[in-house]
């Protein structure tokens, strides 16, 4: 019975401990790892920042970076984005792998990129007449939800 307990108490603490740790902090630009800086300034140095956050997740953190009009940029620890969600405007073009943007512009003439997000198995990209495309490392579309 002792064992029993003894199990359960440090399968709580265990939760209690991540529960702890799994929190947001927010954070000054100046904050954020050299990478994510260089990349705001060269593709949204029009925009204003309104808050940066880093995000806890268990043992790791990521950064999240929101500006006023909405557009939203994750990066990795590192610094290296994960996700761009410019909400109603397109994505820089510079950002997209050139086969996913010369099937966009094929396939969906008048349609912009206006969210992308690196995943492990390639691209989910989302575009302005509300389809999200999925693409391998490839480019190669594979996935189409509407």
């Amino acid at each position: 019975m002792k064992r029993i307990n003894l199990i359960w108490a440090a399968i709580i603490c265990l939760f209690v401990g991540s529960a702890c740790m799994a929190h947001d902090k927010i954070i000054p630009v100046t904050q954020l790892p050299a990478e994510a800086q260089t990349f705001i300034k060269t593709y949204f140095a029009d925009k204003t920042v309104a808050y940066c956050k880093k995000d806890y997740e268990g043992m790791s953190y990521k950064f999240e970076v929101k500006f006023n009009d909405g557009t939203e940029v994750d990066f990795d620890k590192k610094g290296v984005w994960d996700k761009v969600d410019c909400k109603f405007a397109a994505v820089p073009a510079a950002l997209v792998p050139e086969m996913i943007a010369n099937y966009v512009t094929s396939s969906y003439p008048g349609a912009s990129i206006v969210k992308i997000d690196k995943e492990r198995y390639g691209y989910e990209i989302e575009l302005s007449n509300d389809l999200e495309l999925k693409f391998d490392r490839n480019g190669n579309l594979f996935d189409i939800d509407d």
